[in-house]
């Protein structure tokens, strides 16, 4: 059921490490090649049903001009096309316009939720074109974070069994030689492998098939930064233990600013669902429909209130914009020069009429302000929830923080309010 797949495509092969393909030689030989030349290289795939539909990599597919396809002990090539791609999953489901006289053997898929640190798995891919090659090893961890699209990260499993560029799409199996993941990525710093390979979990791709079947994925989403609380601040704001994510920025335009959502509110449910930490509520956000009104329980200043929000469609590539201009890890502290902000800055800021506070006219290259998201331009509008309208009064509100605790200042950009979270060194 393990088929390796031989792609087209016009222009450069995206030669990312971590996104690697396997390109073969080009006819003709060194320095033959012309710009028009179209780029060929390899990757695998695995066929999940007797119509001739196959599971691979989204960045083996992506771009493809041409797809072709082989099977163990079949040196002929089969057409295939795309029939639906999700980036996020980095998963993609193609279908043969072409097939063989024979039966077309089918995956069986395992339970990846199942999967543990230690339990053996076994690859089967084509790398460097060496077709059907077999490696194992076992699972090194799982619900590892890895970032497909900038800005959001997909939960895979990390395996030290052989992967290799050509690898790509590929199946990782349990020992019933069940299909338990997807084999997409390595950490190396070279062109080949290091024992550190990730592969998507198959109940995440599975839960995509009948949206990449119809050719198009649709998530939820609602338009917020968020923070997880620590140890040290969620008893601020009303909670008895610590849960929830705090709203940090409400996208201008986007769901959430069409909401009575405000910045500073920890949501601590969804639907009823308990919200346990960040990456429990984009979870529950990404899976639901776009359209679908939404209950969120929130505390704001301590007490418990509830509002809804109308899930948004999320664009893959407008959250990839947002993220080059977004907020990093915030859990810095302090470097900042203040001044007040008067109303010949305020219009040069583009700010709101009436908007007061301190404007920072310097954050120290490399210090703690810089390092928490604090830019030359930002306006200090609220320290711990506490307004300040000048610089003495902001100053006055920082000095009051403890050495290591956490400071949560409100910041007026041209393109909206935002939350920022340093910590005093």
């Amino acid at each position: 059921m393990v088929v390796n797949i031989r792609t087209e495509s016009q222009g450069e092969t995206d030669n990312l490490l971590r996104q690697f393909l396997g390109d073969l030689p080009q006819p003709g030989g060194p320095g033959r090649e012309s710009q028009e030349r179209p780029t060929v290289a390899s990757g695998t795939g695995f066929i999940i049903d007797k119509d001739g539909y196959i599971i691979t990599n989204n960045h083996v597919v992506e771009g493809a001009t041409k797809i072709e396809v082989s099977f163990l002990d079949d040196d002929e090539l089969y057409e295939a096309r795309i029939v639906g791609r999700d980036r996020l999953t980095d998963s993609a489901l193609i279908e043969l316009t072409e097939r063989p006289s024979y039966p077309l053997p089918e995956a069986s898929f395992g339970d990846s939720t199942q999967m543990e640190a230690g339990d053996w798995v076994m690859a089967i891919g084509n790398p460097f074109g060496l077709g059907h090659t077999v490696t194992v090893g076992v699972v090194s961890a799982v619900g590892r974070p890895f970032v497909q699209v900038r800005g959001r990260s997909q939960n895979v499993i990390q395996t030290d069994a052989a992967i290799n560029p050509g690898n790509s799409g590929g199946p990782l199996l349990n020992l019933r030689g069940e299909v338990i993941g997807i084999n997409t990525a390595i950490v190396s710093d070279r062109p080949g492998n290091l024992g550190i390979g990730f592969a998507v979990p198959i109940n995440t791709v599975r839960a995509l098939l009948p949206q990449l079947r119809t050719g198009r994925v649709t998530r939820g989403v609602i338009g917020v930064e968020l923070y997880g609380l620590t140890n040290e601040d969620y008893s601020d704001y009303g909670l008895s233990e610590r849960m929830g994510a705090l709203v940090s920025r409400i996208s201008p335009g986007g769901p959430a600013s069409r909401s009575s959502l405000q910045l500073e509110d920890v949501i601590v449910s969804f639907n009823g669902e308990r919200v346990d930490d960040i990456e429990s509520l984009q979870e529950k956000v990404v899976a639901t429909q776009p359209g679908t009104v939404v209950e969120f329980g929130v505390y704001r200043d301590g007490e418990p209130t509830s509002l809804t929000i109308t899930i948004g469609e999320l664009d893959l590539e407008d959250e990839g914009r947002l993220a080059d201009v977004g907020v990093e890890d915030l859990n810095t502290g302090f470097g900042m020069t203040l001044q007040d902000l008067d109303a010949d800055a305020a219009r040069e800021l583009r700010l709101p009429r009436g908007t007061t506070g301190a404007v920072v006219t310097n954050a120290d290259p490399g210090g703690a302000a810089q390092a928490g998201g604090i830019r030359p331009g930002d306006v200090i509008t609220a320290v711990n929830r506490t307004v300040v309208s000048s610089a003495a009064e902001a100053i006055r509100e920082l000095n009051e923080v403890e050495a290591g605790r956490t400071a949560f200042l409100r910041v007026a950009r041209p393109d909206g309010e935002r939350l920022l979270r340093l910590r005093k060194e």
